[in-house]
């Protein structure tokens, strides 16, 4: 974990706050990812095992930092670091490709390996869904990952999205063709959730 990362306990300076929270979950919080969060993300695309459910290579620190600056910029994205209860962050998920005139955006997310099966990523996940049908004007998400990734299709079961499909041999990883699962959630089926929302934590 860097020094530069600014969240509850993990600090040298205890006159500095914790990390604010740009939108709340029910048992997690997210903060607008920064500059200072590069070598934590570093760190996770750097996992083996992260890397291969994700079908991602290591990227050097320097590539990571200037995709985070990027991505910063850009106003079609928003980008969270997850914080535990205790701030301890713990993963990432994103809102991605947003089109206000179609009301479409893609959700990205990536969780550290020693917090996985906590629960966080799900929690995260209906966050950032939260925000898009709440606060955005979004009718339709969307997600792709490995076919045969179970946790991540598992996660995006449980906050409702449907497989829609599967786009064969879309994805070139570890020197073989991987299909890609392709799911979605319409806005009508969030408001059908009997799920707490976002903004009730």
């Amino acid at each position: 974990m860097t020094e530069d990362i600014m969240v509850a306990g993990d600090r040298h300076d205890d006159t500095e706050a914790a990390r604010e929270i740009s939108w709340p979950a029910q048992s997690v919080g997210l903060a607008a990812l920064d500059m200072g969060d590069a070598e934590l993300v570093h760190s996770w695309r750097s996992d083996p095992v992260t890397a291969h459910q994700m079908g991602i290579w290591p990227r050097s620190l320097t590539a990571v930092r200037e995709r985070i600056e990027r991505d910063i910029e850009d106003d079609d994205r928003d980008d969270f670091l997850i914080l535990a209860p205790d701030g301890t962050p713990v993963g990432y998920v994103a809102l991605t490709s947003q089109s206000m005139v179609n009301g479409t955006a893609e959700v990205e997310l990536m969780l550290s390996a020693e917090h996985r099966g906590l629960g966080h990523a799900t929690a995260a996940l209906d966050a950032v869904v939260d925000l898009a049908f709440g606060e955005l004007p979004m009718y339709r998400l969307t997600a792709e990952t490995h076919s045969d990734n179970a946790p991540a299709l598992a996660v995006l079961a449980r906050s409702g999205f449907t497989l829609e499909g599967t786009s064969r041999a879309a994805c070139l990883h570890r020197g073989r063709r991987h299909d890609l699962a392709v799911l979605s959630l319409l806005r009508p089926e969030w408001e059908a959730l009997s799920r707490p929302r976002a903004w009730d934590a």
